[in-house]
């Protein structure tokens, strides 16, 4: 398996070891665009990893702050009370860059810039730019996702 993402798309396709389309998502990605500083708010490019897999069994709409459940499900009302907080929900497949100097080590560590695909309010508009440097997914596909892929699965970003 491996997972494609295209900015300019805006979707996320996840191919079998035979390099047919198993899935195809839309996504959102970031606002700011591609880049892999930290503290650029980009969506970082190139190859990376699936470093670790983080909610499995969670409910659908947990809500995750560092990467821990907060014992929140995300619901109208909870929105409605933090209308600023950007909700990372029900999953969490955390990246790693594999290029040394590109999306890993130093300046442009993917891991240490905690750049994640996860789930997000189904209110979410999805197929364009809005994140935060993360890839945005429906909650329900963030599921199935979850569970078709394995650590160590590989991700290639491109623009």
């Amino acid at each position: 398996m491996r997972i494609e993402i295209s900015i300019s798309n805006q979707t996320l396709t996840l191919f079998d070891n035979f390099g047919g389309v198993k899935a195809k998502y839309n996504v959102s990605t970031a606002a700011n665009g591609a880049g892999c500083e930290k503290n650029s708010g980009c969506t970082p490019l190139g190859q990376h990893i699936i470093r670790a897999k983080i909610g499995a069994g969670a409910a659908e709409n947990t809500v995750f702050v560092g990467r821990r459940p907060t014992g929140e499900i995300c619901t109208p009302e909870l929105m409605a009370e933090f209308p600023n907080r950007d909700l990372i929900l029900t999953r969490i497949l955390w990246l790693s860059g594999t290029e040394v100097g590109f999306n890993r080590l130093g300046n442009v560590d993917t891991m240490q810039r905690y750049i994640y695909i996860h789930g997000t309010p189904d209110s979410t508009e999805l197929g364009k730019i809005g994140s935060h440097g993360c890839v945005r997914m429906r909650n329900a596909e963030m599921i199935e996702l979850f569970d078709l892929v394995d650590v160590g699965t590989s991700v290639v970003i491109s623009e």
